[in-house]
């Protein structure tokens, strides 16, 4: 599934942040269209609350997977990761309150539209992986602009 001479990168080359801000632990699988994605949840996690991660994180664990696979597409055309902003998930649903201490994540985003001025659309899911249950559902919506430091400078003007 991978198209890079070694395989899939860290993480930390494919997201356009930095510790503590990746939220993802690794990326499994990428393709043109999909990536997925595991993270671990911990007594250490952004956003841990004692007993667990809220299930309102799981959006962003969502975002941090696209952002994961545009790095990618970025990666195999000789560039890097660049900013992109998440600008809205539509029907989000969960199973769960909460992602407890402990639980194994799997997150799936698959591509439904790029459109030439940097909007997407994914459709994304979380899993548990001991289980193999669904959790958590969305359609996600990104924009990455062609110059993001341009974007936000106009927009600050």
């Amino acid at each position: 599934m991978s198209s890079l001479p070694h395989g899939i990168p860290p993480v930390e080359q494919l997201l356009p942040h930095a510790a503590p801000m990746i939220l993802i632990d690794r990326v499994v699988a990428v393709s043109e269209d999909r990536l997925q994605a595991e993270l671990e949840i911990r007594p250490e996690s952004l956003f841990h609350n004692g007993t667990g991660v809220g299930a309102w994180v799981g959006i962003e664990y969502m975002a941090q997977s696209i952002a994961a696979w545009a790095g990618y597409q970025e990666r195999i055309k000789g560039g890097h990761a660049k900013i992109g902003f998440l600008l809205g998930a539509r029907r989000y649903g969960c199973s769960v309150p909460e992602f407890a201490t402990g639980m194994r994540l799997g997150v799936s985003v698959q591509l439904l539209l790029q459109a030439e001025n940097g909007l997407g659309s994914f459709e994304c899911r979380l899993t548990d992986l001991a289980t193999q249950q669904e959790l958590a559902q969305a359609t996600v919506s990104v924009f990455q602009p062609h110059d993001a430091t341009h974007y936000l400078q106009e927009g600050m003007a």
